[in-house]
């Protein structure tokens, strides 16, 4: 892999001799290509000189930067070279800070930084242990591109990788973007936006894949061999207001379940069960009860909600009565399924 930038880390007066290589890669990207639809003519972009008006190969394009009066002022590579700035060749660290304290909108783009030379190992690992010792970030500063750029160093495994920042004045402020109008949530209802979170549960972040792209591949293929596509596109999802909160979430714990596999006749009495009795607590709270009843009512909600996601840790012996069909019911947990479907897969 090369390299896109070559530089020494700055960490006090310990050089430490670098190469900078892209942590990640857009593979998943596909290249689309600009056509003429009348006839599906390559449409193409050739750079040519206002003054010449002819067309000029890579190598003979510069840089400049437009003056206020219109005039170009060329800047070569030596120019930026001689700029009198620590961080035109060197990736000069500036303090050490919690992870915690680096504002996750400033992250960009991620790489890797691999050692020059045999000489960089050792003060590469002393920085190294250093970082992990210390359960700290460095924030450093270097010049690449055209400008200086803020960075993270962290580490990953047994490499130093390094997060691009954006200064913090390019983090736009979020006026404007959250509701204006007043808005109350009833326990019941974040009851069960839990039960739908923990039906949803948990996922391996490598078990995700790109439908998308798997599907734009298939059409590609499809298209090139002479066939139609054979998918039917997906209807986008109805707009506007939700009408009734609690039955949204209600219908999104079933279809959770279902996605999941859960769907069987237990389980899905169980899921009944739980959000009959939210519903149940949200209306007896918001209606005529109101005072120690309403509170009281949203209480017992709350215990139904609870007991339906924890009490599948305790399996009760097979008997005649409702309250025992109801325990085993509850026992059908989706971590318990999930982690028996994962033992019997593997």
């Amino acid at each position: 892999m090369r390299s896109i930038w070559n530089g020494t880390i700055s960490f006090g007066l310990v050089s430490i001799p670098i190469k900078m290589y892209p942590a990640t890669s857009e593979h998943h990207s596909v290249a689309f290509k600009q056509i003429h639809t009348a006839d599906n003519g390559r449409i193409r972009y050739r750079k040519v000189c206002e003054l010449e008006e002819e067309q000029v190969e890579a190598q003979e394009i510069g840089r400049a930067v437009e003056d206020a009066d219109g005039s170009l002022v060329p800047i070569t590579d030596d120019d930026l070279a001689a700029l009198p700035l620590p961080t035109t060749h060197t990736l000069e660290i500036e303090a050490f800070v919690p992870a915690g304290d680096i504002d996750p909108l400033q992250m960009a783009d991620a790489y890797y930084l691999g050692v020059d030379g045999v000489a960089a190992a050792k003060p590469y690992v002393l920085l190294r242990e250093a970082l992990k010792r210390s359960d700290k970030v460095a924030i450093a500063k270097y010049a690449h591109r055209g400008r200086e750029r803020l960075g993270m160093l962290r580490v990953v495994g047994d490499t130093i990788a390094m997060h691009r920042l954006v200064w913090p004045d390019e983090v736009r402020n979020t006026a404007g973007m959250a509701p204006t109008v007043k808005v109350s949530v009833k326990d019941a209802e974040l009851d069960l936006a839990d039960t739908l979170m923990a039906t949803l549960g948990e996922v391996e972040l490598e078990s995700l894949h790109d439908d998308y792209h798997e599907a734009l591949e298939e059409l590609v293929a499809a298209k090139a061999a002479g066939a139609a596509p054979a998918a039917e596109p997906v209807p986008r999802a109805a707009g506007g207001k939700v009408v009734d909160l609690m039955a949204a979430l209600q219908d999104s714990v079933r279809t959770a379940r279902k996605a999941r596999g859960e769907a069987e006749e237990e389980g899905e009495e169980a899921a009944e069960a739980t959000v009959t009795a939210l519903r149940g607590a949200a209306k007896t709270a918001s209606g005529g009860g109101g005072g120690r009843g309403g509170k009281k009512a949203a209480s017992s909600g709350k215990k139904t909600a609870s007991g339906a996601r924890g009490s599948g840790a305790r399996k009760t012996a097979a008997g005649g009565d409702g309250k025992t069909g109801a325990k085993k019911a509850a026992a059908k947990s989706p971590a318990k399924k999930t982690a028996s479907r994962r033992k019997t897969a593997s």
